[in-house]
């Protein structure tokens, strides 16, 4: 019988670090993915995601999620991908960090984001996941730039940015939802980052590096 695996390898890859377990969302982790979500991410009104889709109403917002996910793994191809991250700490689902390129194989560039339950804030988590798919990036898909972007006012997210040695790479104004934003991008590159203490453990490289269409 056809495991699922070898028709969508991207489910085998799994990126381990000291403390969190990082896997591409399979429906089996939709559950515990909006339960998460729901027991709060940010203070209400302050949004820190360009779509404020976590301030959905409850009946909205599992659908919604679902839809993102589903969406994201259909539109991934080699010239066009994201790699949607469950992260488990523990045993337990507490948030999402997402990879993702247009045009890698010419532009060697990946960006990201993440978001964390309120619960396990101030913990060093955040820090954690976003190395660990650096270190992925770097080590391991051979990219020669990450970047990532925050509203001004997000500290918590820009502090992650400048201890991984994240590049100021300018300011710009963006709708976000039904508010403007200042938004500050930032860049990254082997040269300035700042690599961790430990080593990433890899598995299902291989077949998933060939399904984006990188080179090993």
């Amino acid at each position: 019988m056809t495991e699922l695996t070898s028709i969508w390898p991207l489910f085998d890859l799994t990126l381990t670090t000291p403390r969190l377990v990082l896997r591409p969302l399979a429906d089996e982790d939709f559950p515990a993915a909006v339960e998460a979500a729901k027991s709060g991410i940010h203070d209400p009104g302050k949004s820190p995601f360009s779509t404020p889709w976590a301030e959905a109403p409850s009946d909205e917002l599992a659908p919604n999620m679902a839809r993102w996910y589903w969406r994201c793994r259909a539109e991934c191809t080699p010239e066009s991908w994201m790699l949607l991250l469950g992260i488990w700490h523990e045993g337990e689902f507490i948030g999402c960090q997402d990879i993702g390129a247009k045009g890698f194989a010419t532009l060697k560039t990946v960006s990201t984001g993440s978001w964390l339950k309120q619960s396990v804030h101030g913990q060093g988590l955040g820090k954690e996941m976003r190395a660990a798919v650096a270190l992925y990036a770097f080590d391991w898909l051979n990219a020669e730039v990450a970047e990532s972007e925050a509203a001004v006012w997000n500290a918590a997210s820009l502090g992650v940015s400048r201890s991984l040695g994240y590049e100021l790479n300018g300011v710009t104004r963006t709708a976000w939802g039904k508010k403007v934003e200042d938004v500050q991008k930032v860049r990254l590159t082997p040269e300035t980052f700042k690599r961790p203490d430990w080593t990433l453990k890899v598995e299902g490289h291989e077949a998933a590096a060939k399904f984006l269409g990188v080179e090993s």
